[in-house]
């Protein structure tokens, strides 16, 4: 069947493109066509973590060669309006704290919509939000609006941070009933790996398009603009989700006795902010987030106070060295930091997959357990001058970080069932907009005070990693006291009709539309040039980052 498209078949519900119904899958659909819509999507949204590229050259957007500073007493709301000065890194560092608390609340607001809609919907919504939040952040810098900028990438896009985010989690999930958290696992590596790719990016097309009244930021935010959306429109138009009921070939579900753990029922989200053990997984999810985004802000400054000139071969104190050392060690720490970014991705995939034999809970006491240990190590491992457990301490524990983010949905689907499992975990990310803050604000604060009492560069970040052990404690704690959700919470099977009857659920793939969805052998070519799309730009963000890492160990 062919799919004629207008402006009114756009916008409303019945017969368009964007409906859920069309997206069903028919009979020999390939699943391994979805991780690369979802990543498509994620790469791209994930550049949220690589935006302080911008930062440098924002800060001197006017004065171009040096920052034209404003007026030491000028308040913040002032500056969002002024346009004869340099914003300041502090004001522009604002928009980290835009992206997750927007992030979060906006997969929490508008989860059950998107389980009601499908994926399709909600990531056409994500990539118009932040591709268009892109294009007005362009405008911002073009007229020296820092308001603008905050509007745009950091509401407007956040938005579609947070849809963008949670577009794939249920569809993954009911694709892959036998791997669940290997599923989840590789779109959310993707929103950690989207910096990788966008961050040498940017510098690169900055670097091209700057010039003597311009630091190129303006250009390169509307060109990154353009190719994202190309790529999470392509994301979008990939998803598919099967019909209500499917199972893999030749799997069959669990019994219900062999993993309580695992329930076969289904809870609906308007439910989930009173059952305790929501609560309980919100807590490990913001203490693992608390304790790992805390160090990852600080993780270049951190190695430079710590080692000092011993990076570099030279037995000189960070505050002994000169302003050539200085710029020698900031070398070493970025590789450090490329390194950790490896790490965080890796642990995505590689622990959410392994949570599948191990199970969520013993997986999340594998991160609190072994984390503890390791932030614990630290200060011992910084006073021996071991630069080797220094940096495997952290490159271990950034992976149970990433991990975290990935083994969180199949948590919630073992716990809640798979019905509305995206929107739960859309409520979930609330947890994550407060680690945001309590994370850094407990490392920065803490350093501060720390200086500010006289102790030593190198040991001021002590007392702040037993703080952070005490947090891994906490979510520990709250973990072992999850049990498995009472039968009161669940849906009836006449509620659980009714949710499907409104997320547009059916048995069989019904007027899908022409192409792979649409019943037959999808061809293997095709899964392998979507594989392509998505993996020759994350395999040269990778190369990109080795090579930063190669300055850490030269």
């Amino acid at each position: 069947m062919s799919v004629v498209l207008d402006g009114s078949e756009l916008l409303s519900g019945s017969g368009s493109w964007l409906d859920k119904e069309r997206t069903i899958a028919g009979p020999g659909f390939n699943r391994w066509l979805v991780p690369p819509a979802a990543l498509a999507i994620h790469l791209c949204i994930g550049m949220a973590y690589g935006f302080s590229v911008f930062w440098l050259p924002l800060s001197k957007a006017v004065g171009l060669t040096a920052a034209q500073a404003c007026p030491a007493d000028m308040s913040l709301l002032i500056e969002l309006f002024a346009t004869n000065c340099d914003w300041r890194i502090s004001s522009l560092g604002w928009m980290y704290t835009l992206f997750f608390v927007l992030l979060g609340s906006s997969a929490a607001l508008w989860g059950g919509w998107l389980e009601h809609a499908g994926p399709r919907k909600a990531g056409v919504v994500s990539a118009l939000c932040w591709c268009g939040g892109l294009v007005i952040s362009a405008f911002g810098v073009y007229t020296h609006q820092l308001w603008l900028l905050w509007l745009g990438s950091g509401v407007v896009g956040g938005i579609g941070l947070g849809l963008g985010y949670i577009s794939p989690v249920s569809t993954l999930i009911k694709w892959f009933p036998d791997k669940r958290g290997m599923a989840t696992g590789m779109a959310i590596m993707g929103f950690g790996g989207g910096a990788m790719i966008g961050s040498p990016l940017a510098a690169e097309l900055m670097k091209a398009f700057a010039s003597a009244t311009s630091v190129g930021v303006t250009q390169t935010f509307l060109l990154m603009a353009a190719v994202y959306f190309i790529f999470m429109m392509g994301g979008a138009l990939g998803y598919r989700i099967p019909p209500s009921g499917w199972k893999p070939a030749g799997w069959r579900p669990p019994a219900g006795t062999s993993n309580a753990m695992i329930t076969q029922h289904h809870v609906h989200v308007s439910k989930v902010w009173g059952i305790p053990q929501f609560w309980l997984v919100w807590m490990v999810l913001c203490m693992n987030v608390s304790a790992g985004i805390g160090v990852i802000g600080m993780a270049s400054p951190m190695l430079q106070e710590v080692f000092g000139g011993n990076l570099i071969g030279v037995a000189k104190k960070f505050g002994e060295l000169d302003k050539a050392q200085l710029g020698a060690i900031a070398g070493v720490a970025a590789g450090f930091t490329a390194l950790l970014s490896l790490f965080n991705i890796g642990g995505r995939f590689i622990w959410a997959s392994a949570s599948d034999k191990f199970g969520r809970k013993w997986t999340y006491v594998i991160f609190f357990v072994l984390g503890g240990l390791l932030y614990a190590s630290i200060p011992a491992s910084a006073a021996a001058g071991s630069k080797l457990m220094f940096v495997a301490a952290f490159c271990i524990i950034l992976s149970m970080y990433g991990g975290g983010f990935a083994t969180v949905p199949a948590y919630l689907a073992d716990l809640f069932g798979t019905q509305m499992v995206g929107a739960i975990h859309g409520r979930l990310l609330t947890a994550w907009a407060t680690a945001g803050i309590i994370g850094p604000v407990v490392v920065n604060y803490m350093r501060e005070y720390q200086l500010g009492l006289g102790i030593p560069r190198e040991q001021v970040y002590n007392q702040t990693m037993y703080i952070l052990v005490g947090m891994l404690v906490i979510g520990l704690i709250c973990n072992l006291m999850i049990r498995p959700v009472a039968d009161k919470w669940f849906m009836t099977p006449a509620e659980l009709a009714e949710e499907k009857r409104l997320a547009h659920d059916r048995a069989v793939a019904n007027d899908v539309g022409s192409g792979p969805g649409s019943g037959g052998t999808t061809p293997k070519l095709l899964v392998v040039l979507a594989w392509a799309a998505v993996g020759i730009p994350l395999a040269w963000g990778v190369y990109r980052t080795l090579l930063s890492v190669s300055k850490f160990f030269n």
